[in-house]
């Protein structure tokens, strides 16, 4: 398993055990897949990046940088960045547990508010960092 795909299983885990979350959107709309979603709000885990760290010369570490995508179409921004910062919460501080690999580190990197060209939907990007050891081989 990718260290992507173990963190991105451990941050759903943590936002459909969020009550702020989910008073916000429901876990069935907390997913992975592609476009624009058929129901709002949502959110939609994205695309990641992982690089590595190279902090020993193991070579185990690797820092992956994750997007999730705030959709909604209520009046204005407003729920979207509520929803962008019941997330960034959700994430603040917790010792998140991998499939594989360890968690060092995962903070929020930035979040960008967008209004779509349909003239009714905003977009918020939601992007993470994360430094995870991999296990040893």
């Amino acid at each position: 398993m990718s260290a992507a795909l173990a963190l991105q299983k451990a941050v759903r885990g943590r936002l459909v055990a969020s009550p702020a979350v989910l008073s916000l959107v429901s876990a069935a709309q907390i997913v992975d897949r592609h476009g624009t979603p058929a129901a709002f709000p949502s959110i939609l885990l994205g695309e990641d990046q992982e690089l590595d760290a190279e902090i020993t010369l193991e070579r185990r570490h690797l820092r992956v940088f994750s997007t999730l995508h705030v959709w909604d179409r209520s009046a204005g921004t407003t729920r979207a960045k509520a929803i962008a910062g019941a997330i960034r919460k959700a994430l603040h501080g917790v010792d998140l547990l991998l499939d594989t690999g360890r968690l060092l580190d995962l903070k929020h990197g930035s979040t960008r508010y967008l209004r779509d060209p349909d003239g009714q939907t905003t977009h918020a990007v939601v992007t993470l960092e994360a430094l995870i050891q991999e296990p040893l081989p």
